[in-house]
């Protein structure tokens, strides 16, 4: 008969209850930094601690601000759709494309202008279509005062 391994239930308690005295990781190791001016941390997996999975998440420039843009390179990685975080030449090299298309629109806005299917111009959209009304006694940013104008 083959020696089958025991499963020591009381000897794994306890090397849990001494691994958990050990120190954690608490602060991130700081990973790059994209054009908007946005951190990137991270904190590797751990198996011995029973950490499988990497923490990963970036501190906005603007802390107040709510609608911070992240790159999409920077937004895969964080949700863990690619390993490595990007380089500095694949940011520059996005940009720089992304700069060339809206220069490319602009240019054909201006020669060709909004039409419709039968080449008839487009009539000007009010800008509060498919926006919430804005008044000045409410607040914008939850926590600070509006502006008053005098």
């Amino acid at each position: 008969m083959a020696n089958k391994p025991s499963r020591d239930l009381f000897l794994n308690i306890l090397k849990n209850f001494i691994n958990s005295f050990r120190p954690r990781q608490i602060r991130g190791n700081y990973i790059g930094e994209d054009y908007f001016g946005n951190k990137y941390y991270e904190i590797p997996a751990n198996p011995s601690t029973g950490k499988s999975k990497t923490s990963r998440w970036f501190e906005p420039r603007d802390k107040d601000a709510f609608d911070q843009e992240l790159t999409a390179e920077w937004e895969a990685w964080l949700r863990g759709r690619r390993e490595d975080p990007p380089t500095r030449e694949e940011l520059i090299q996005n940009l720089q494309i992304m700069e060339m298309k809206k220069r490319n629109a602009a240019e054909l806005e201006k020669k060709f202008g909004k039409k419709d299917l039968q080449g008839n111009p487009l009539p000007k959209e009010p800008e509060t279509i498919g926006t919430f009304p804005k008044y000045e006694e409410y607040e914008i940013v939850p926590g600070k005062d509006p502006e008053k104008k005098n």
